[in-house]
């Protein structure tokens, strides 16, 4: 009828195999014939709301799979330390001729830890930006441009101290910074005037040159890690007495940060934080004053591992963001359509009731017959 038959073709040729068309009862994905759907400016406008949307989860997804998740674990320390490294960066306002640090642990040993640090002068205003007193400020301030960042840590790289400014002005106080070797024992070291602290031969400073203002741009135990806050680090105490003594007490809790990664071996680093409490006051005369940091260590252990999970597991997690939000945004956009459509007939108040009752509105009640 139509010239295939003339012709010596097969309509059904044409078609969906005959093997196949069973296969049509298991169709997820059923068609919608382009001539009868419609597109709209509004879902236009939909469409790429829903794609920034998609687009800002993925980066957040993106960000979170990069800085890792961190789990803490508690347990009591059963090992043996016989080491604790020190990381001292003060700044006292005075001249470094005049200070004297010393270290002195509960096994007797006494370190003149001056000795072993480095000095060198500046001025107090060019390290005072950024700082804070202690129990102030962003606690979350972390000391990253003159300590060793995490991946030198775990390369078995040294520590890194960032030069001393430039001196601008006169100097009038002194940078002490280094690192410290000590006995992992109780111990206390302090910062003292000259001829004061400890039987010394020479002459004594004058009281009226005292001044323990200080500033601690860094003071951690052991290596560092990107999540580590040492609570000391970027603080500041400035006093106007002469005989003021600072006391510092710290708790320390030996950690091993491990990065955990499916595509590599563990990796560890045995670090110690801190908690610390402070006790600042005003000193007679016949009391020595100074900055004195006493530190005691905690019979638990801290075990932080951060794991980043495997990029196939990141894929499945945006895949599952894009789809669900393509899928709630498909949904909104439907009830909002039916909400605007049901409104705008109750706007209409149904005025307009067709032909199908046999009776078309007028406009007027009054007029029925």
């Amino acid at each position: 009828m139509n010239g295939f038959a003339a012709a010596g073709l097969d309509e059904d040729a044409f078609g969906e195999r005959k093997g196949l068309q069973g296969l049509r009862t298991f169709d997820a994905f059923p068609k919608t014939k382009p001539s009868y759907t419609t597109r709209h400016a509004r879902g236009g406008q939909w469409t790429i709301a829903l794609m920034i949307v998609s687009f800002l989860l993925t980066i957040s997804e993106l960000l979170r799979w990069h800085h890792r998740h961190e789990t803490h674990q508690f347990s009591v320390e059963k090992g043996i330390g016989h080491e604790l490294q020190i990381n001292l960066d003060i700044v006292v306002a005075m001249a470094c001729g005049d200070l004297h640090v010393n270290v002195q642990d509960t096994s007797g040993d006494r370190i003149l830890a001056g000795e072993m640090l480095k000095h060198d002068e500046t001025n107090w205003e060019q390290w005072v930006k950024g700082m804070h007193e202690l129990g102030w400020g962003d606690q979350n301030a972390m000391y990253d441009d003159e300590t060793e960042h995490l991946a030198e840590i775990l390369g078995g790289r040294e520590s890194k101290w960032g030069a001393t400014p430039k001196l601008r002005n006169v100097a009038n106080a002194c940078r002490i910074f280094g690192d410290l070797k000590l006995n992992k024992v109780q111990g206390d070291f302090h910062i003292t005037a000259r001829g004061h602290g400890y039987m010394e031969w020479g002459q004594h400073l004058d009281h009226q040159a005292f001044n323990f203002s200080h500033i601690v741009p860094n003071l951690s135990f052991g290596p560092h890690y990107h999540s580590l806050h040492n609570p000391l680090s970027n603080t500041m105490a400035t006093t106007a007495d002469h005989f003021y003594r600072y006391q510092y007490y710290l708790s320390l809790v030996p950690t091993i940060y491990t990065i955990s990664s499916s595509s590599s071996n563990p990796r560890a680093v045995q670090t110690n934080q801190y908690a610390v409490t402070s006790q600042s006051h005003v000193v007679p005369e016949n009391t020595v004053p100074g900055i004195f940091f006493k530190f005691d260590i905690e019979p638990i252990l801290l075990t932080v591992v951060a794991q980043r999970s495997g990029f196939l597991e990141l894929l499945v997690r945006i895949v599952n963001v894009v789809s669900g939000v393509m899928v709630a945004g498909g949904w909104c956009y439907q009830m909002v359509g039916i909400g605007g459509e049901l409104w705008g007939r109750k706007r209409k108040g149904g005025l307009n009731e067709g032909m199908l009752n046999g009776r078309a509105h007028t406009g007027d009640a009054g007029e029925d017959d």
